[in-house]
């Protein structure tokens, strides 16, 4: 994928920078793998708003993508490469032996006609998915599972992956691209490659109208507001907050540890590496 600009015939034009997807399916989505995707505009079950700065944006359905990877013992085909609203990677449509169609998270480099396979016995090829068991040491993988059976969850992002250092019993050593490195049961499926669309962190969104296309609304300052809106507001004249920087409901903005799960410390070798402040 390469990215696209614009001649500045406005202001807007001049600094934006989009991805081009000219090489994407122009049709719609294959209609049984999709579902109504209601936007909640940041609210919960209550009503009540949750997450802040959410809601418009164009309306889009949902596209079910596989991340447990189950069929085995078949070859598919992929069938096209899409545009997914829902993620920041692209999706392929995987036509399989017996008619059966699924939604998976498309790698790059992989092509329409290209060959998947899942399962123990798969070759290890860009797009196959097989246990980490039998993934070679130093190999990039994504949609990585943590717990047998349960999912991809890791590495799910445009331009992701994460890679296996070593292997320790029954155990798999994944050195993830925050530096952690942590143990992962050898039975967890992983898909091999680096996933699509890496150029998607360059876009430049150009004009406040191209974030509300994707249901961001405005976002108000702390220190512009009143003091009982932020913990940063109020002063005379242009006040800096005065405070350390917090949220809007007082905790800590500035790299405050927030991890609380004693119960997964055992699989972290490596923690990942510290931000500058």
């Amino acid at each position: 994928m390469s990215l696209k600009t614009f001649k500045p015939y406005t202001k807007t034009t001049r600094g934006t920078i989009l991805v081009d997807k000219s090489n994407l399916w122009k049709g719609k989505p294959y209609k049984s793998l999709t579902s109504i995707n209601n936007s909640s505009k940041g609210r919960n079950n209550l009503g009540r708003i949750t997450s802040r700065n959410h809601g418009g944006g164009h309306k889009h359905k949902y596209r079910k993508i596989d991340f447990y990877r189950k069929k085995t013992g078949v070859v598919g085909t992929v069938e096209r490469i899409e545009y997914d609203p829902n993620r920041s990677c692209h999706i392929m449509l995987v036509s399989f032996e017996d008619n059966e169609k699924f939604y998976y998270l498309a790698p790059q480099k992989i092509k329409v006609g290209d060959k998947i396979q899942n399962g123990e016995k798969s070759e290890i090829k860009n797009g196959n998915c097989l246990p980490l068991r039998d993934i070679p040491v130093g190999i990039d993988i994504h949609n990585v599972e943590i717990q047998p059976g349960a999912g991809g969850k890791i590495a799910r992002a445009a331009g992701s992956s994460v890679s296996i250092s070593g292997i320790d019993g029954n155990y798999s050593i994944i050195k993830m691209s925050s530096g952690e490195v942590r143990k992962i049961d050898s039975r967890s499926l992983a898909t091999i490659g680096v996933l699509s669309n890496p150029d998607q962190k360059n876009i430049k969104i150009g004009k406040a109208g191209r974030s509300r296309w994707l249901g961001r609304r405005p976002h108000t300052r702390g220190v512009v507001k009143n003091p009982v809106d932020h913990p940063h507001g109020g002063g005379e004249g242009k006040s800096a907050g005065g405070r350390h920087p917090v949220s809007p409901t007082g905790q800590s903005a500035k790299g405050l540890k927030t991890r609380d799960n004693k119960r997964t410390d055992k699989y972290i070798i490596r923690r990942r590496k510290k931000k500058r402040a």
